[in-house]
Protein backbone atom coordinates (compact mmCIF):
# COMPACT_ATOMS: atom_id res chain seq x y z
CA UNK A 1 0.00 0.00 0.00
CA UNK A 2 1.43 3.36 -1.03
CA UNK A 3 0.97 6.34 1.30
CA UNK A 4 2.01 9.07 -1.13
CA UNK A 5 4.63 9.70 -3.81
CA UNK A 6 7.62 9.74 -1.47
CA UNK A 7 6.48 7.20 1.15
CA UNK A 8 5.57 3.56 0.67
CA UNK A 9 4.73 0.66 2.95
CA UNK A 10 3.60 -2.90 2.46
CA UNK A 11 3.16 -6.02 4.55
CA UNK A 12 2.40 -9.57 3.46
CA UNK A 13 -0.52 -9.45 5.86
CA UNK A 14 -2.13 -6.96 3.43
CA UNK A 15 -1.54 -8.66 0.06
CA UNK A 16 0.36 -11.94 -0.32
CA UNK A 17 1.22 -12.00 -4.06
CA UNK A 18 1.38 -15.81 -4.17
CA UNK A 19 2.13 -16.89 -7.78
CA UNK A 20 2.29 -13.18 -8.66
CA UNK A 21 5.15 -10.78 -9.31
CA UNK A 22 4.34 -7.23 -8.22
CA UNK A 23 6.65 -4.24 -8.72
CA UNK A 24 5.88 -0.78 -7.37
CA UNK A 25 7.94 2.37 -7.05
CA UNK A 26 8.49 5.10 -4.50
CA UNK A 27 9.86 7.81 -6.77
CA UNK A 28 13.01 6.11 -8.17
CA UNK A 29 13.13 3.28 -5.60
CA UNK A 30 11.64 -0.02 -6.80
CA UNK A 31 9.93 -2.56 -4.56
CA UNK A 32 9.46 -6.06 -5.97
CA UNK A 33 7.41 -8.76 -4.27
CA UNK A 34 6.70 -12.40 -4.96
CA UNK A 35 4.73 -14.52 -2.50
CA UNK A 36 6.08 -17.90 -3.53
CA UNK A 37 4.94 -20.66 -5.88
CA UNK A 38 1.77 -22.42 -4.78
CA UNK A 39 2.88 -25.58 -6.62
CA UNK A 40 5.77 -25.74 -4.14
CA UNK A 41 3.41 -25.24 -1.18
CA UNK A 42 3.49 -21.45 -0.76
CA UNK A 43 0.45 -20.27 1.20
CA UNK A 44 1.56 -17.15 3.08
CA UNK A 45 3.76 -14.08 2.78
CA UNK A 46 5.42 -12.74 5.93
CA UNK A 47 7.73 -10.18 4.29
CA UNK A 48 7.37 -6.43 4.55
CA UNK A 49 8.81 -3.21 3.14
CA UNK A 50 8.90 0.50 3.89
CA UNK A 51 10.50 3.20 1.71
CA UNK A 52 10.87 6.94 2.19
CA UNK A 53 12.52 9.36 -0.27
CA UNK A 54 13.78 12.81 0.65
CA UNK A 55 15.46 15.60 -1.29
CA UNK A 56 18.95 14.10 -0.98
CA UNK A 57 18.36 10.73 0.68
CA UNK A 58 16.48 7.45 0.59
CA UNK A 59 15.53 5.24 3.54
CA UNK A 60 14.47 1.68 2.85
CA UNK A 61 13.50 -1.09 5.26
CA UNK A 62 12.95 -4.74 4.34
CA UNK A 63 11.61 -7.39 6.71
CA UNK A 64 11.29 -11.18 6.71
CA UNK A 65 8.90 -12.48 9.34
CA UNK A 66 8.65 -15.92 10.92
CA UNK A 67 5.56 -17.67 12.29
CA UNK A 68 3.29 -14.70 11.45
CA UNK A 69 3.35 -11.13 10.11
CA UNK A 70 2.63 -9.60 13.52
CA UNK A 71 6.25 -8.67 14.23
CA UNK A 72 6.62 -7.23 10.70
CA UNK A 73 3.55 -5.06 11.17
CA UNK A 74 4.77 -3.93 14.59
CA UNK A 75 8.17 -2.80 13.28
CA UNK A 76 6.66 -1.03 10.25
CA UNK A 77 4.13 0.76 12.46
CA UNK A 78 6.84 1.72 14.95
CA UNK A 79 9.15 3.21 12.30
CA UNK A 80 6.25 5.00 10.60
CA UNK A 81 5.53 6.74 13.89
CA UNK A 82 9.11 8.04 13.85
CA UNK A 83 8.76 9.75 10.46
CA UNK A 84 9.12 13.28 11.82
CA UNK A 85 12.13 12.55 14.03
CA UNK A 86 13.94 10.45 11.42
CA UNK A 87 13.33 12.88 8.56
CA UNK A 88 14.68 15.71 10.72
CA UNK A 89 17.82 13.68 11.41
CA UNK A 90 18.27 12.92 7.70
CA UNK A 91 18.05 16.62 6.86
CA UNK A 92 21.19 17.34 8.92
CA UNK A 93 24.74 17.51 7.55
CA UNK A 94 26.30 14.23 6.51
CA UNK A 95 28.89 14.32 9.31
CA UNK A 96 26.25 13.81 12.00
CA UNK A 97 23.43 11.91 10.27
CA UNK A 98 24.39 8.29 10.75
CA UNK A 99 25.48 8.37 14.42
CA UNK A 100 22.30 10.29 15.28
CA UNK A 101 20.14 7.88 13.30
CA UNK A 102 21.65 4.77 14.87
CA UNK A 103 21.26 6.23 18.34
CA UNK A 104 17.64 7.12 17.64
CA UNK A 105 16.78 3.66 16.32
CA UNK A 106 18.38 2.01 19.34
CA UNK A 107 16.40 4.26 21.69
CA UNK A 108 13.17 3.30 19.90
CA UNK A 109 13.86 -0.44 19.74
CA UNK A 110 15.08 -0.59 23.35
CA UNK A 111 12.22 1.46 24.75
CA UNK A 112 9.98 -0.14 27.36
CA UNK A 113 6.95 0.46 25.14
CA UNK A 114 8.44 -1.36 22.15
CA UNK A 115 9.88 -4.32 24.07
CA UNK A 116 6.54 -4.76 25.84
CA UNK A 117 4.75 -4.75 22.46
CA UNK A 118 7.18 -7.41 21.18
CA UNK A 119 6.19 -9.72 24.01
CA UNK A 120 2.60 -9.71 22.74
CA UNK A 121 3.21 -10.66 19.09
CA UNK A 122 3.35 -14.09 17.54
CA UNK A 123 6.69 -14.77 15.87
CA UNK A 124 9.60 -12.54 15.03
CA UNK A 125 11.25 -10.82 12.06
CA UNK A 126 14.58 -10.03 10.50
CA UNK A 127 14.92 -6.32 9.74
CA UNK A 128 17.34 -4.42 7.50
CA UNK A 129 17.30 -0.62 7.23
CA UNK A 130 19.43 1.23 4.66
CA UNK A 131 19.93 4.95 4.12
CA UNK A 132 21.67 6.63 1.21
CA UNK A 133 22.59 10.28 1.79
CA UNK A 134 25.01 12.16 -0.45
CA UNK A 135 27.71 9.68 -1.50
CA UNK A 136 27.38 7.37 1.49
CA UNK A 137 25.32 4.27 2.24
CA UNK A 138 24.54 3.25 5.83
CA UNK A 139 22.83 0.08 7.05
CA UNK A 140 21.38 -1.32 10.28
CA UNK A 141 20.66 -5.04 10.29
CA UNK A 142 19.07 -7.58 12.61
CA UNK A 143 18.89 -11.10 11.19
CA UNK A 144 19.45 -12.49 7.72
CA UNK A 145 18.31 -9.94 5.13
CA UNK A 146 21.07 -8.74 2.80
CA UNK A 147 22.18 -5.51 1.13
CA UNK A 148 24.40 -5.38 -1.95
CA UNK A 149 26.31 -2.48 -3.45
CA UNK A 150 26.80 -3.20 -7.16
CA UNK A 151 29.47 -1.23 -9.04
CA UNK A 152 31.80 -2.23 -11.84
CA UNK A 153 34.95 -1.25 -9.90
CA UNK A 154 33.89 -3.32 -6.90
CA UNK A 155 32.90 -6.20 -9.19
CA UNK A 156 36.47 -6.40 -10.49
CA UNK A 157 37.59 -6.98 -6.89
CA UNK A 158 34.82 -9.46 -6.11
CA UNK A 159 32.99 -7.19 -3.63
CA UNK A 160 29.19 -7.21 -3.58
CA UNK A 161 27.52 -7.78 -0.19
CA UNK A 162 27.82 -5.16 2.53
CA UNK A 163 26.50 -7.26 5.38
CA UNK A 164 26.40 -10.92 6.36
CA UNK A 165 23.38 -13.08 7.14
CA UNK A 166 23.06 -13.47 10.90
CA UNK A 167 20.96 -16.35 12.19
CA UNK A 168 19.28 -16.62 15.63
CA UNK A 169 18.84 -12.84 15.63
CA UNK A 170 15.33 -11.36 15.52
CA UNK A 171 12.91 -8.62 16.57
CA UNK A 172 9.62 -9.76 18.04
CA UNK A 173 8.60 -12.39 20.56
CA UNK A 174 12.21 -13.55 20.46
CA UNK A 175 13.79 -10.12 20.64
CA UNK A 176 17.44 -9.14 20.47
CA UNK A 177 16.60 -5.77 22.01
CA UNK A 178 15.45 -7.47 25.21
CA UNK A 179 18.96 -8.84 25.76
CA UNK A 180 21.39 -7.14 28.17
CA UNK A 181 23.55 -6.54 25.07
CA UNK A 182 21.46 -6.34 21.86
CA UNK A 183 22.99 -8.00 18.79
CA UNK A 184 22.85 -6.20 15.44
CA UNK A 185 25.24 -4.98 12.76
CA UNK A 186 25.68 -1.58 11.15
CA UNK A 187 28.13 0.08 8.82
CA UNK A 188 28.83 2.83 6.31
CA UNK A 189 30.32 2.73 2.82
CA UNK A 190 31.39 5.52 0.51
CA UNK A 191 29.82 5.05 -2.91
CA UNK A 192 32.12 4.81 -5.91
CA UNK A 193 31.90 7.47 -8.65
CA UNK A 194 29.36 6.77 -11.38
CA UNK A 195 26.57 4.19 -11.39
CA UNK A 196 25.82 2.44 -8.11
CA UNK A 197 22.97 -0.05 -7.72
CA UNK A 198 21.78 -0.60 -4.14
CA UNK A 199 19.84 -3.82 -3.65
CA UNK A 200 18.19 -5.28 -0.55
CA UNK A 201 16.54 -8.70 -0.42
CA UNK A 202 14.94 -11.35 1.77
CA UNK A 203 16.24 -14.90 1.73
CA UNK A 204 13.41 -16.25 -0.42
CA UNK A 205 15.39 -14.89 -3.38
CA UNK A 206 18.41 -17.00 -2.41
CA UNK A 207 16.86 -20.26 -1.26
CA UNK A 208 15.16 -21.65 -4.33
CA UNK A 209 16.12 -24.25 -6.91
CA UNK A 210 19.89 -24.62 -7.04
CA UNK A 211 20.33 -21.36 -5.06
CA UNK A 212 21.57 -19.50 -8.13
CA UNK A 213 21.64 -16.12 -6.40
CA UNK A 214 23.75 -17.38 -3.50
CA UNK A 215 26.56 -16.52 -5.93
CA UNK A 216 26.66 -12.73 -5.72
CA UNK A 217 28.23 -12.53 -9.18
CA UNK A 218 24.94 -13.72 -10.65
CA UNK A 219 23.13 -10.85 -8.93
CA UNK A 220 25.67 -8.37 -10.27
CA UNK A 221 25.28 -9.75 -13.78
CA UNK A 222 21.53 -9.19 -13.65
CA UNK A 223 22.08 -5.45 -13.14
CA UNK A 224 25.26 -4.79 -15.15
CA UNK A 225 24.92 -2.43 -18.12
CA UNK A 226 21.16 -2.32 -17.66
CA UNK A 227 19.19 0.71 -18.78
CA UNK A 228 16.09 -0.20 -16.77
CA UNK A 229 16.71 -1.84 -13.42
CA UNK A 230 13.02 -2.82 -13.30
CA UNK A 231 13.80 -5.44 -15.97
CA UNK A 232 16.58 -6.86 -13.79
CA UNK A 233 14.34 -6.92 -10.76
CA UNK A 234 11.61 -8.72 -12.67
CA UNK A 235 14.06 -11.32 -13.98
CA UNK A 236 15.16 -12.16 -10.43
CA UNK A 237 11.60 -12.60 -9.19
CA UNK A 238 10.70 -14.63 -12.29
CA UNK A 239 13.66 -16.92 -11.55
CA UNK A 240 12.22 -17.63 -8.09
CA UNK A 241 8.85 -18.46 -9.63
CA UNK A 242 10.30 -20.64 -12.39
CA UNK A 243 12.41 -22.58 -9.90
CA UNK A 244 9.46 -23.26 -7.60
CA UNK A 245 10.49 -20.99 -4.76
CA UNK A 246 8.25 -21.82 -1.81
CA UNK A 247 9.31 -18.91 0.40
CA UNK A 248 8.26 -15.36 -0.39
CA UNK A 249 10.91 -13.09 -1.87
CA UNK A 250 11.11 -9.30 -1.63
CA UNK A 251 13.62 -6.94 -3.27
CA UNK A 252 14.14 -3.20 -2.84
CA UNK A 253 16.55 -1.61 -5.29
CA UNK A 254 17.51 1.73 -6.72
CA UNK A 255 20.20 3.32 -8.83
CA UNK A 256 22.30 6.28 -7.74
CA UNK A 257 24.60 8.18 -10.05
CA UNK A 258 27.38 9.41 -7.77
CA UNK A 259 28.91 12.67 -9.01
CA UNK A 260 31.13 13.10 -5.96
CA UNK A 261 34.87 12.55 -6.33
CA UNK A 262 36.14 9.40 -4.64
CA UNK A 263 38.42 9.75 -1.64
CA UNK A 264 40.29 6.70 -2.95
CA UNK A 265 40.71 6.82 -6.76
CA UNK A 266 40.34 3.52 -8.62
CA UNK A 267 43.87 3.77 -10.04
CA UNK A 268 45.46 3.40 -6.58
CA UNK A 269 47.19 0.03 -6.13
CA UNK A 270 45.12 -2.66 -4.42
CA UNK A 271 46.67 -2.88 -0.95
CA UNK A 272 45.09 -6.31 -0.48
CA UNK A 273 47.37 -7.83 -3.11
Amino acid sequence: MSLNDNRFKWSGSDIQYIDEIKIDSCLHVLIGRYGGNSRAGANKNEDGALVWSGDDWELSMILDGHDSSESVDLVIRTIQNEWKSISEILSKSIESVFPLLEGHLLSVFQSAEFTAACEKVKGETACLICVRKDNYLWWFSVGDCLVYLLHDELHKLGQYKLNQRQFYEWIGYVNTFSLPVPCYSSGVRELRPGRNVILMLTDGILECGKEYYQDSTNIYNEFSNELKIENSLRRMLQHVHDHLGRDSGTIICWEYQNLFSAQYPSDLPNRGE
